[in-house]
């Protein structure tokens, strides 16, 4: 009987301690993530925990068009510890104007001279695109022509790649928009 008793007080103890601990730590984690302030402010790193912290290698770039220094909203590519984000490329000038105008195959051709620019920017070449996003307006009459110039342009290299298809791009005169992920290995 004594033994039911103190294991039920028991319970009733951690239960609660439990509840305790809960009110009291829940405040302040969440006082801890809204503030940004570390919980144990005076901890002090180890030199073993600061051999673990990496910093990351970030790089941007920009193809010298207008709208970039307008706006400063975008990089055309952003890079970080050897993996390059490039925007959607189009087929534009440094001006910002769309080249090839109604012509499907110029616009491809220019977008992937696009591509190629940023790509330089960081010291590679096709050869290191991953992953292409390729975005049509017209799928249909577009999948047709765009892959001979693909294959002309990618060569031997496979990289992954999708297509979508879009009822329109930042520009009414435009056919065609390619992202692309690269790496600098």
């Amino acid at each position: 009987m004594q033994t039911q008793n103190f294991k039920s007080i028991t319970q009733q103890a951690l239960a609660l301690f439990a509840t305790v601990c809960i009110r009291s730590v829940v405040p302040i984690l969440a006082l801890t993530i809204l503030t940004g302030t570390p919980l144990f402010a005076q901890i002090k790193k180890t030199k073993h925990m600061e051999k673990g912290i990496k910093t990351a290698k970030v790089k941007t770039f920009n193809l010298g068009a207008a709208s970039e220094h307008a706006n400063n909203l975008i990089s055309q590519a952003y890079s970080v510890n050897g993996t390059i984000y490039i925007s959607g490329q189009y087929s534009h000038d440094t001006t910002d104007a769309v080249t090839g105008v109604g012509d499907f195959a110029a616009q491809v051709r220019q977008t992937l001279k696009n591509i190629d620019r940023v790509l330089a920017g960081f010291n590679v070449t096709k050869s290191n695109i991953a992953d292409m996003t390729v975005y049509l307006t017209n799928p249909p009459e577009q999948s047709a022509p765009l892959v001979p110039l693909l294959q002309e342009y990618m060569g031997k290299h496979r990289p992954a790649a999708t297509v979508i298809g879009v009822t329109g791009l930042w520009y009414p005169e435009q056919l065609i928009e390619i992202r692309v992920v690269a790496h600098t290995n």
